[in-house]
């Protein structure tokens, strides 16, 4: 039993520092699609998002999620449930670096022109708060509501690796983050038109998309948890969904460098909630949906909404995230190859429920900070950029 808890604290701790290692992903991909001048203030975000998400998810939100504090002397933390080897620890590491996602989704969509201390208290308020809430509706079993899906619809709400939980949640958080704050100065014309803002560097943009596609085997694969609930199947549909998204964003955005790297992100977002139990096939056609999806509602959202949500992470996430979680109540099936257990209505209940509770939650926490302390830098700062207004150094001297 010691030997077997030993094992399995290793095998979640690895995929703790894989998941974090994606926050640097996260980092480079926004480094290269914004401008030169907010290279810096890509870096120094998502960092400090993840050390204000650790805090607030140890104080806070994992005991909102999952009923579990820290307040004992670490003796008994190491011992936790009936574990040894502190296997309760690592597991809190492993389920912040999915806590941390959401602002660094958020932070995609409202880069050039967000001040930076108010997003940092935004991320605490989202990280202790709305996301727990959520997330322990669904991967903590509060408020009853996956045993009533489940004795309504006959399976719960299945969400292997967060499709829904992490990615729609944080994409759709970032749609009224990015609503409220505004477009940058200079995007769109009196009249209707649209001025591009070129990616600053494709190489640092493609070195985040390879920093997330690799970290998210660990995200997919170890969301088992242990040893004993590792599935090849998870890594296999992985892979083809990751595949059929890079694909389809190839074709549809007509080898666009930035598309191209964002595909397969898009096929991973979509394939994390059915990764465990569709056919690598469904997984494929998972991957091509979410691929097409992004690539036609970013052009739509950027060119005739204007949204101006930088990275495009509410279609990558948000609506990816969102079609990966009825996809799993599709391709799951047993008709279709898959491994069963998931039920349809529940999948499409579990979905919107996520989606309204981020909107609605994404808009009321920014549209407060708006009213009360203000998120947007000043014209003459973003008209500077945010390296120099707020760290006061550029990212590179002649």
């Amino acid at each position: 039993m010691e030997n077997t808890s030993g094992i399995d604290t290793l095998f979640v701790l690895l995929g703790a520092i894989m998941v974090l290692a994606m926050h640097a992903g996260f980092a480079f991909l926004e480094v290269g699609t914004v401008r030169k001048k907010n290279q810096v203030n890509a870096l120094v975000k998502i960092f400090s998002d993840f050390a204000v998400s650790t805090l607030a998810y140890f104080f806070i939100g994992y005991w909102v999620a999952y009923g579990i504090n820290f307040f004992a002397d670490a003796n008994t933390l190491v011992n936790m449930n009936g574990m040894s080897n502190g296997y309760e620890l690592v597991k809190f590491f492993f389920l912040l670096t999915f806590a941390a996602a959401i602002p660094a989704i958020i932070s995609g969509g409202i880069a050039e022109r967000a001040r930076f201390y108010p997003q940092l208290l935004a991320t605490f308020i989202l990280v202790a708060l709305l996301y727990p809430f959520f997330e322990g509706i669904v991967w903590g079993g509060n408020f009853g509501v996956q045993a009533w899906l489940e004795s309504t619809f006959g399976a719960p709400f299945n969400d292997f690796a967060g499709s829904v939980v992490v990615h729609a949640f944080g994409g759709w958080v970032a749609l009224g983050a990015v609503v409220v704050l505004g477009h940058r100065k200079g995007r769109y014309g009196k009249n209707g038109e649209v001025y591009a803002h070129p990616p600053s560097s494709i190489p640092f943009l493609a070195l985040g998309a390879w920093i997330l596609t690799v970290g998210w085997f660990g995200f997919n694969v170890m969301s088992a948890q242990s040893v004993e609930g590792i599935s090849g199947l998870v890594a296999v549909n992985s892979l083809m969904a990751m595949v059929g998204g890079l694909l389809a964003a190839l074709v549809a955005g007509k080898n666009d460098p930035g598309f191209v790297h964002n595909g397969p992100l898009a096929g991973l977002v979509a394939v994390c909630a059915g990764s465990s139990v569709m056919h690598p096939l469904g997984a494929l056609v998972t991957g091509v949906v979410a691929g097409g999806l992004f690539v036609g509602t970013f052009t739509l959202a950027q060119n005739r909404w204007k949204i101006d949500d930088v990275l495009g992470v509410w279609p990558l996430h948000g609506l990816c995230g969102a079609w990966g979680g009825i996809a799993a109540g599709i391709f799951g099936l047993k008709a279709l190859g898959g491994m069963g257990g998931v039920a349809f209505m529940s999948q499409l209940i579990g979905t919107v429920m996520g989606v309204g509770i981020a909107l609605v939650g994404g808009f009321v926490i920014y549209g407060v900070l708006k009213s009360t302390i203000g998120i947007r830098l000043s014209e003459e700062d973003e008209f500077a950029g945010a390296d120099l207004a707020i760290h006061k150094i550029a990212s590179e001297y002649e």
